[in-house]
């Protein structure tokens, strides 16, 4: 059984008396289908399961919930699980599924709902807005490398060039196909599926190149007018940090804001592109993963990427923050904060054993906090250790 401790969470959740809409959301191709479909084989439970595809009427909903409702009457267990896939693709489910669930909860009907949705922003303002105090968010992630280690036999470095897609765990040994299956089955079906959809976007052709753009960058921090620089018909600032949010909604592309003592300087900088799986970064490139892990230069960046993507999707799903902090000659790759803690960290995949300069400069300039520097691969922590860690034990 992989992903275990989610797998739990969700069992454990509907094992108890009807309380909250159990919301399961994430990227694509991630496994929240699979996982539900594993559970719903291991509960003894009566059930539904539908899914949304070519759906767009909020009367599909009602229609798969008076169905649930026939069955939990008659039902001599008196509760009743009903799982909907795909909800984002039916305008207006939030409001459907609202006024059905009261309706239930008057009436003091025990049928349970789990929801599926495969784009967490649309996912979240659409809770947000309508269903506010009748949700528990269960976030799903990326794979991890434990978890594509312990599932598919990944190691580090092919954990660090393939990323964390199952999907493409059987693709690996013809990389011309691996990278095809990315491009097209999961970068372009997002962005056209769960960004362009779903969003009024006026420039689609700019969000699309802002994405290979960022996903090239990954790792790095760039201004966003050396992206207009890089970009055709890039429109203006305002435009850019849009799309950048859409693509970090959709579990893609986020643009990490600079660690800064006041929220203005904050939000005001430069964004460090980072994507949330490393195989967006290596499958837009054509460098071979043989090729690739030769030169060293080249292979630190990937492994930077790596430690990133690492580090923000514990952030999301733990609901840390994910800086980074730069000041004149200093640098930190990543600053992790849970409250008024702070964990600093540098990623270095060479030889070199000295701690990085910016790491001294950025815990003396933090006087009052509470400051733990950490060195991640090469004279530090090693990369399959660091992977496999639990992130809040680093506070």
């Amino acid at each position: 059984m992989y992903r275990r401790a989610m797998f739990d969470t969700v069992r454990d959740r509907l094992t108890e008396p009807r309380k909250f809409i159990q919301v399961l959301a994430g990227p694509r191709q991630v496994g929240k289908t699979t996982l539900i479909t594993q559970l719903l084989e291991t509960l003894d439970l009566p059930h539904a399961y539908a899914s949304a595809d070519g759906a767009e009427r909020p009367i599909w909903i009602e229609q798969q919930w008076q169905a649930a409702r026939v069955r939990l009457a008659e039902s001599p267990r008196k509760e009743f699980l009903l799982v909907l896939d795909e909800i984002q693709k039916v305008n207006g489910w939030t409001d459907a599924v609202k006024r059905l669930w009261d309706e239930d909860t008057r009436e003091k009907r025990a049928l349970k709902l789990v929801i599926l949705g495969s784009s967490p922003l649309l996912i979240r303002s659409g809770l947000n807005e309508s269903l506010g105090g009748r949700f528990e968010l269960i976030r799903c992630t990326h794979w991890s490398f434990a978890e594509m280690r312990d599932a598919f036999g990944f190691d580090t470095d092919r954990y660090l060039f393939f990323g964390g897609y199952p999907g493409t765990a059987g693709l690996t040994g013809d990389e011309k196909r691996w990278r095809g299956y990315v491009r097209e089955s999961l970068i372009e079906t997002t962005i056209s599926k769960d960004v362009l959809l779903m969003n009024r976007i006026d420039k689609p052709a700019l969000l699309r190149t802002l994405f290979l753009l960022g996903a090239r960058y990954s790792g790095r921090i760039l201004s966003y007018t050396k992206m207009q620089g890089q970009l055709q018909d890039a429109g203006n600032i305002v435009t850019l940090a849009h799309y950048l949010e859409l693509l970090d909604g959709a579990g893609m592309l986020a643009g990490l804001e600079k660690y800064a003592g006041e929220e203005v300087r904050r939000r005001g900088s430069s964004p460090k592109l980072q994507v949330y799986n490393n195989a967006l970064f290596t499958a837009v490139r054509d460098d071979g993963f043989a090729e690739v892990r030769r030169e060293p230069e080249r292979w630190g960046r990937i492994v930077e990427s790596g430690v990133g993507a690492f580090l923000l999707n514990e952030a999301v799903s733990r609901g840390l923050k994910l800086l980074y902090w730069r000041d004149g000659g200093g640098e930190v790759d990543f600053v992790l904060m849970k409250g008024d803690r702070i964990v600093a960290i540098e990623v270095k995949s060479g030889a070199s054993r000295e701690r990085p300069a910016g790491l001294e400069k950025f815990v003396a300039g933090t006087t009052g906090k509470k400051v733990k520097p950490y060195l991640v691969g090469s004279g530090g922590i090693a990369l399959d250790e660091f992977f496999s860690m639990d992130v809040e034990s680093l506070f």
